[in-house]
C-alpha cells in the first residue's frame, strides 16, 4: 500500500524552478513550473552522466508539454512522466506529486 509523504511547503519552491528532496533514499527533483500549486516530480539523476542535477534544470514548454532540460548537456525530460525526448531508453523515474493544504506531497 502506498502512502503520501509530506516534503515541503509549496511556497518553499519558487515558481518556474525545481528543488531536490529525498524520498526513501532516492533523490527526487520536484518542479513548480508556474505560479499556481501544480507540481511534478521525477528522478534528480541525469541518466546520461549519473549526476544529481535535474532539479537545477531549465523548465520549458514544447508542443503543449512541460519539460526540464538537464543543466549538463540539455537533454530534455518530460515532467509528467520522465520521458527523455532525445533518447527514450534514458527516460527517468516519475513520482506522483500533489499539493494538499499548501504542502507538497509525494507518493511513496
Amino acid at each position: 500500500m502506498s502512502q503520501w509523504v509530506n516534503i515541503c511547503k509549496i511556497n518553499d519552491i519558487l515558481p518556474e524552478t525545481g528543488v531536490c528532496a529525498l524520498l526513501n533514499g532516492e533523490q527526487v527533483a520536484i518542479f513548480r513550473p508556474r505560479h499556481d500549486e501544480q507540481v511534478f516530480a521525477i528522478s534528480n539523476i541525469d541518466p546520461f552522466f549519473e549526476a544529481s542535477v535535474l532539479s537545477r534544470g531549465i523548465i520549458a514548454e514544447h508542443e503543449g508539454e512541460l519539460w526540464v532540460a538537464s543543466p549538463l548537456k540539455k537533454q530534455r525530460f518530460r515532467l509528467r512522466d520522465g520521458l527523455c525526448m532525445e533518447e527514450e531508453s534514458h527516460s527517468v523515474k516519475h513520482y506522483d506529486a500533489r499539493v494538499v493544504e499548501g504542502v507538497v506531497q509525494l507518493r511513496a
